[in-house]
């Protein structure tokens, strides 16, 4: 298998669709129907969106407005700028049995833990299995088409993620980015066989 892609390459594959279904965590009694959902299942995707500040040579000093967490067949949206601390919800990312699959995830974590002090456990960083795999490049887009043959989309990773109304293109961008993490990590569990 190639483990190298030029991005040229990946822009002339076909966009990716998020073909699960997509739930936007608004409210406290949305988010714990959400959360016992999640506990029934032993492997989450999970990825956190942030309103970018463009002011140069800045860290980023927004906190995390979104965290996605995702199964086989649905995506979590937790608007965390809308519910605040949840801790039902951060008791899950500190539960070790199950594993929640990201990409880059001590970046994410690190921002979540400004939002609130928690210990996470039971995660997997993608970034790290690609490279004891081998891949060249490190990168979730590049390492999608590479399995799948397919381009993810990274239009909206700039967007506000504070808006008061997600569009629905937002939505779709940050499920994606959640469900394929989950899928990338089958297709490694394959490929460590």
């Amino acid at each position: 298998m190639n483990l190298s892609i030029t991005k040229e390459d990946v822009d002339k594959l076909p966009l990716e669709k998020c073909s699960i279904e997509v739930v936007v965590v608004e409210n406290r009694l949305v988010a714990e129907s959400a959360v016992e959902q999640l506990k029934q299942t032993q492997q989450i995707g999970f990825d956190t969106e942030t309103r970018p500040s463009f002011k140069a040579g800045y860290e980023n000093q927004n906190k995390v407005a979104l965290l996605q967490l995702s199964t086989e067949t649905k995506c979590f949206l937790f608007r965390l700028n809308k519910i605040g601390f949840y801790k039902p919800l951060f008791d899950l990312l500190e539960e070790g049995t199950i594993r929640k699959i990201g990409f880059s995830v001590s970046n994410d974590l690190s921002s979540l833990r400004k939002n609130v002090n928690f210990e996470p456990n039971g995660f997997v960083d993608l970034q790290h299995e690609a490279r004891i795999l081998g891949f060249e490049s490190l990168s979730l887009q590049k390492i999608y088409a590479l399995l799948f043959k397919k381009k993810i989309s990274k239009r909206q990773r700039l967007s506000n993620w504070e808006a008061t109304k997600l569009t629905d293109a937002q939505e779709n961008y940050a499920a994606l980015d959640a469900w394929c993490c989950l899928r990338i990590y089958k297709k490694f569990r394959f490929l460590h066989k």
